[in-house]
This record gives structure tokens, C-alpha cells and sequence, in this order.
């Protein structure tokens, strides 16, 4: 990549010093990536790092009978490889694309090298580091209290935020993998989302059709996720979903246990 090139979409590229960017970008190769592509295995070393620009990549933890579910998802705010960032080359995971888009790739040893200069790549994915973090907790608690509506229309939002059009691929079974259900539940919270105009899916592509409805429909989790990665990454300070909860009183916490979703009272999977 071109020393002068025009700065990349990435957020982490884009926000370290010029000169650093540079330096950087001489390591960098621009490649385009397929769905189901593998960006590294589980416990297996891991080769390169991807500053992702256009597409999504999904981070999944793997069970023993060859299942899987999804605990992250990375866009254009975020790196693929972050173990190597923590001093570590393997993980227990695996990250594959799961919408198609472009890419900014790097060897794990020039990105090593980087590191090892203490500049503001490091800073910048110390604050990352912690986005994820809050992604990965909130996304947890998400899919233990929040109904599959809701957890449908924060999963397509999140998707819908990174690639740069209305339109995306994404299979019934990606889709399925990624909230940890069986498709025939999925296909029961899209066509929900679907039948309110929301969006339309069909052969395996989704467009969305009213994004203000789609964040009506979705849990609390879509925004306390966006607002701490706008928060880290890019500076910006939105309104707080949570400020109206008291969370405390006299040093004592005053939070309580979660209520049961409507499946698990026998009610219907659309339910919000």
C-alpha cells in the first residue's frame, strides 16, 4: 500500500498519527474477503491481522460436536488477530468472514514489530480491546434475557452499522450461528421483522427497509453496545441508555435478578 494513499475506513487506521499511518501502511496489503473465509483457526498459530474496512468478521466458540456460536463480530472499528495484541499467537476460537467486504492485511510479525515501538497503534487497541470487551459481556447477557426479536433486529443493526450499503448477504444458517438458535427460529424472528415492514429477506440477502423501526424493535443491548465503541474509538458521547437505572445506593448495589423471556413462560419467540 502506498505511502500517500487516502486514509483507510478503519477506524484504528485512520485515527493513529500520519506518520505512524505510513509507516504502518508499508506493511499493509489490501484483499477482499469471501464468505466462510477463514481468518484464523482454533488453536492454531495465528498468521495475520485484518483491519477490517468494509466487511464483517465473526468470532465464534467452537463445541466439541462441530457447532458453533458467534461471541463477537468485527467492522471497519475493529482488527482481527487481537490475541497477537496481548502477547499471545493462538486461541480457543475461530474468525471467518461472514459478510463479504474488503480488508487491510498484515503479517503477524510486521504487526509484532509495530507493537513493539510502543506508539499509538498500542493505545488505540488498548481502547479497543475494551469495546470488544463490552460487546462480548453485553452480547451474552443479550442472549440470556432478550427475546429473539430483539436480539435479531441489535444483531442486523450491528451488521447494518458496518457495511456501507442497505443491502447484505447473509445465509439463514450464518444467521442462526450467529444468535446461537435453530434456524427454524430464526426464520420465525426475521419473517416477525419482515411482516412489520422492517426489513426483507430473502435468498439469502438482507435489506433493511425501515432502520428507525428496526432500533424500536431492538433490546437496550444494541445501544449500550454502540455508545461504548463511539465512546473509545471515535470521541463521541451519546445519551447514556441506562441513566435512568438505579444501579446503586449507600455503596450497595440495587440491581436485580433478570425477568424470564417470553419463550420460557410459553409465550411467543416475537414477544419483545
Amino acid at each position: 500500500m502506498a505511502a500517500d494513499a487516502e486514509r483507510p475506513r478503519n477506524i484504528i487506521l485512520r485515527t493513529i498519527p500520519e506518520a505512524e499511518f505510513e509507516r504502518l501502511s508499508l506493511g499493509l496489503e489490501r484483499i477482499c474477503l469471501e464468505p466462510s473465509q477463514v481468518l484464523y483457526e482454533p488453536d492454531a498459530p495465528i498468521e495475520f491481522v485484518y483491519f477490517v474496512e468494509t466487511g464483517v468478521a465473526s468470532v465464534v466458540a467452537v463445541m466439541s460436536d462441530g457447532s458453533a456460536v458467534e461471541t463477537a463480530t468485527i467492522g471497519y472499528e475493529g482488527m482481527v488477530g487481537l490475541p497477537l495484541f496481548h502477547g499471545v499467537d493462538r486461541t480457543a476460537a475461530q474468525c471467518f468472514c461472514q459478510v463479504p467486504g474488503e480488508s487491510f492485511r498484515m503479517p503477524a510479525g510486521d504487526f509484532q514489530a509495530e507493537l513493539r515501538r510502543n506508539g499509538a497503534l498500542v493505545t488505540i487497541l488498548g481502547r479497543y480491546t475494551q469495546a470488544l470487551i463490552t460487546q462480548v459481556a453485553q452480547s451474552s447477557a443479550c442472549n440470556r434475557v432478550h427475546t429473539m426479536r430483539a436480539r435479531c433486529a441489535r444483531w442486523l443493526l450491528q451488521t447494518h452499522d458496518r457495511v456501507d450499503s442497505d443491502s447484505f448477504q447473509l445465509t439463514q444458517r450464518f444467521l442462526a450461528q450467529m444468535l446461537g438458535v435453530r434456524r427454524a427460529t430464526v426464520t420465525e424472528a426475521a419473517g416477525s421483522l419482515q411482516d412489520a415492514k422492517l426489513i426483507e429477506y430473502k435468498m439469502g440477502n438482507i435489506r433493511v427497509l425501515d432502520r428507525q423501526g428496526l432500533e424500536a424493535a431492538a433490546c437496550e443491548c444494541y445501544f449500550i453496545i454502540r455508545r461504548e465503541s463511539e465512546r473509545l474509538l471515535s470521541g463521541r458521547e451519546s445519551t447514556n441508555p441506562l441513566q435512568r437505572v438505579q444501579t446503586s445506593a449507600h455503596g450497595q448495589s440495587q440491581l436485580t435478578e433478570p425477568m424470564p423471556r417470553a419463550e420460557e413462560l410459553g409465550g411467543n419467540n416475537g414477544a419483545r
